[in-house]
């Protein structure tokens, strides 16, 4: 009969969730690294797990092998060479990437400031491509560097355009953070918040990360109006006073809607 379930299928079905667990408890020691700790002792690593020392031991192995962690001297590890090799891969695969060649440059000719590319990554934004003005601050944000969900143009613009359901499931969890952000203290103000943008095509912060600093991003959208990511921009105020805001506007439209034709025009291709 359909609901019945062997002991096999049972024995099966905890098997693979065991395996999963795992596979994401070995994942996670990836995580501990940080410029702040660039290397980590196997006793550190077992501690933090909390998992046995064989099982550690494994874990540890297993990454080594994979070139995933380097081993720096006896019993102390940093992350691998092998995750030079998998960031060139993705930078000559990454279809979002490649979609924004030359683009970015282009808007950095146009407006003078430094050009962002930017993706969502679980609850927050993650920069994935970058194109530099003349002297841009050294405390810039970067590729592979994270940025809250909730802050800043290149993340509210994305946030906009996110399909409903994620909207509903991200809603309960971070209501706090969105309520702190400024985009409304119930669901239906939150909505009202993300309509506004939507309507206008694009989000502008001023402040939200540093005093007097604007921000301006639009989405890349899918054929079905979802966000991909988005496109960004930003300045300071007092360093560079000419600025047409709305030209910085028109710009980086204009840069985020070439890289969703190309996208799509990708898609309808494969």
């Amino acid at each position: 009969m359909g609901g019945f379930q062997s002991p096999n299928d049972a024995d099966d079905m905890a098997t693979a969730s065991d395996s999963a667990s795992s596979l994401a408890k070995m994942l996670y020691i990836l995580q501990l690294f940080s410029e702040k700790d660039p290397v980590w002792s196997t006793a550190a690593i077992i501690q933090t797990l909390e998992t046995s020392r064989s099982t550690g031991y494994r874990y540890i192995k297993t990454l080594h092998d994979a070139g995933l962690l380097n081993s720096v001297r006896n019993g102390y590890y940093s992350l691998g060479p092998g995750i030079i090799e998998m960031d060139l891969k993705i930078r000559m695969t990454d279809p979002l990437l490649l979609a924004s060649e030359g683009v970015l440059e282009d808007l950095v000719d146009k407006i003078g400031h430094s050009a962002l590319l930017c993706t969502a990554y679980h609850d927050s934004v993650l920069c994935i491509g970058e194109a530099r003005a003349p002297q841009s601050p050294e405390n810039r944000f970067s590729r592979g560097q994270r940025r809250p969900l909730f802050q800043g143009a290149v993340s509210k613009v994305i946030l906009a355009y996110l399909p409903h359901h994620r909207l509903k499931a991200i809603y309960p969890r971070q209501q706090a953070e969105i309520e702190k952000a400024g985009l409304g203290g119930t669901w239906k103000d939150f909505r009202g918040a993300l309509g506004d943008i939507k309507k206008n095509g694009y989000a502008l912060t001023k402040g939200e990360f540093n005093p007097g600093v604007y921000s301006v991003a639009a989405p890349i959208l899918t054929d079905q109006k979802t966000s991909l990511g988005s496109v960004g921009v930003a300045w300071d105020e007092q360093k560079r006073r000419d600025v047409d805001i709305q030209k910085a506007i028109f710009a980086v439209k204009h840069a985020a809607a070439t890289i969703s034709e190309r996208m799509m025009e990708k898609q309808r291709e494969s």
